[in-house]
Order: C-alpha cells, then sequence, then structure tokens
C-alpha cells in the first residue's frame, strides 16, 4: 500500500460511481476495501453522502415566501372576479330571456297580423315622418334599409358584451 493512495482506489471509485459497489464488485475487492484505509474511507465517504442526499430529497421543499405570496394574491382576486361574475351572469342570462321573449312576441303579432312587416315599416315611416330628413334616392325606396342597419347594431352591440365580459 502506498502512503497517498492505492493501487486499486481508481476501480473501487468506478464501481461507487455506476452505483455498483458492493453488488457487482468481486469478493477480492471487497475484502481489499474491508482492508485498505484509503479505499475504507472512499466507500464510506461516497455511502455517506449518498445516504445523506437521499434523506434530503426525500424531506419536504419549502416554498418561497414570494411565491406563497403571490399565490394568496391570486387566489384572492379570483374569488373576487367570481363573486362579481355571479350576478353579471344572472343578468345576461335575464336580458337573453327578455331579447327571446320579445322576438317571439313580435313574430306572434306578425303572425296575427299576417306578416305585414313591410306595411308596419312603412306605417313607421309616415308616423315618424322621417320621410323629411332622408333623400328620395334611397334605394329601397324610404326605409327598407331600416331593418338591416338594426339588425347590424344589434350584431355589432352583441359582439361588443361578448368582447367585454370574455373570461381571460
Amino acid at each position: 500500500m502506498r502512503a497517498f493512495g492505492c493501487a486499486r482506489e481508481k476501480e473501487v471509485a468506478m464501481l461507487l460511481e455506476l452505483g455498483q459497489w458492493p453488488q457487482a464488485s468481486p469478493a477480492e475487492l471487497r475484502a481489499h476495501a474491508a482492508g485498505c484505509r484509503v479505499c475504507a474511507q472512499r466507500v464510506l465517504l461516497t455511502e455517506s453522502m449518498r445516504a445523506a442526499r437521499a434523506a434530503a430529497m426525500a424531506e419536504p421543499q419549502l416554498v418561497s415566501p414570494g411565491a406563497l405570496w403571490w399565490r394568496a394574491q391570486l387566489r384572492r382576486r379570483n374569488a373576487a372576479l367570481e363573486r362579481i361574475s355571479k350576478p353579471l351572469l344572472g343578468a345576461q342570462v335575464f336580458a337573453l330571456a327578455l331579447a327571446v321573449l320579445a322576438a317571439v312576441g313580435l313574430l306572434v303579432w306578425q303572425l296575427r297580423g299576417g306578416l305585414q312587416a313591410k306595411s308596419w315599416v312603412a306605417g313607421l315611416e309616415r308616423a315618424l315622418n322621417l320621410g323629411t330628413l332622408l333623400p328620395d334616392a334611397l334605394p329601397g325606396g324610404g326605409l327598407g334599409w331600416l331593418v338591416p342597419v338594426l339588425a347590424l347594431l344589434a350584431l355589432a352591440g352583441g359582439v361588443a358584451v361578448y368582447w367585454s365580459t370574455e373570461k381571460q
């Protein structure tokens, strides 16, 4: 045996690095490591470090205070959004039900009158006297454009409401 090392220390170190000590080591090498102070210290040190690492890995990891604070703020914000969104959802359902009821009522009213929507629009034009505000050269003669414009406005309003209440 030499004073600063051992000739078989590299073999022992290789088996320790591969995690095969003492299972895959020959009996002669195990006997040498038991008798050699350098190899015995190498085995003892490596096995102690592995045991300490395994114990440290088994312990629960503590979360940083900043992450805990951030999660608490996120939960508080989500709870506030949920509290606020419940009445908004109720209002949206009520508005939808009212719109459907109005559409069904208008449809029933038109079916009873024999679907005279064109005469109704013409009557609206006479009642509001809008003909004086509009040029005579409009396509469709008068307020024929009113229904498509109102439908476009309703569609644009629905899209605006959707975008403003969309969850992110």
